[in-house]
């Protein structure tokens, strides 16, 4: 079976001692965890498919739909995508829509109306904003690319489910609001993506 190259997300000492500075409840929580790793696709073609596979489901079965394409599908390329129909694409377990927004990216990215590689030199802001101006690709999943392939260090999702059950936990929140996201958030700066990195871990606690 085909393999998509992975890493881990990079960060060390400085990050999580400035992190438990700034914020001691989480600092604590990060000394009881130890280091969390975080998995990464490098080439972001792949990284973008597997954030619209990951959109509205959990992990578990984000990853069995991305082991079901590999077997039937190849390598997680705009060349293989973007010659299988969009049903061969939905057979390995995703709805209909996410299929379709599959295929059509991959045609575009394929007839160079798409060029990712851009995407490298660009803010945060812009590539979000290039992003979710293709169709199916809306503000969690150009985060999401942000973190799991650009490795932007300063990323926190409000539209992560997890993240917000994470914060909950963490602080003991009853029910996180938009101002406490957004305290959170500006304490974290500019290591956002680790606390992310973290409150996932403690999401699942």
């Amino acid at each position: 079976m085909p393999i998509v190259e992975t890493k881990y997300f990079d960060y060390g000492r400085k990050e999580m001692e400035y992190l438990a500075a700034a914020d001691s409840v989480l600092g604590v929580a990060m000394v009881r965890l130890g280091r969390v790793e975080r998995e990464v696709i490098p080439d972001l073609f792949a990284a973008m498919i597997y954030a619209v596979v990951g959109q509205l489901v959990s992990v578990r079965s984000a990853k069995t739909v991305w082991t079901h394409m590999l077997q039937n599908i190849g390598d997680i390329t705009p060349e293989n995508l973007s010659c299988v129909s969009d049903d061969v694409i939905q057979h390995c377990g995703m709805t209909m829509r996410k299929a379709t927004v599959i295929t059509t990216l991959s045609k575009k990215v394929v007839q160079g109306s798409i060029y990712l590689s851009d995407l490298w030199n660009l803010s945060d802001q812009e590539v979000i904003r290039r992003l979710t101006a293709i169709k199916g690709i809306g503000l969690w999943t150009a985060q999401m690319l942000l973190i799991n392939c650009m490795e932007r260090p300063n990323v926190v999702s409000w539209g992560d489910v997890a993240i917000r059950r994470g914060m909950e936990k963490l602080y003991g929140f009853p029910k996180l609001t938009r101002d406490q996201f957004e305290i959170c958030k500006n304490r974290y700066s500019p290591y956002g993506s680790v606390a992310s990195i973290y409150l996932w871990k403690i999401s699942f606690f």
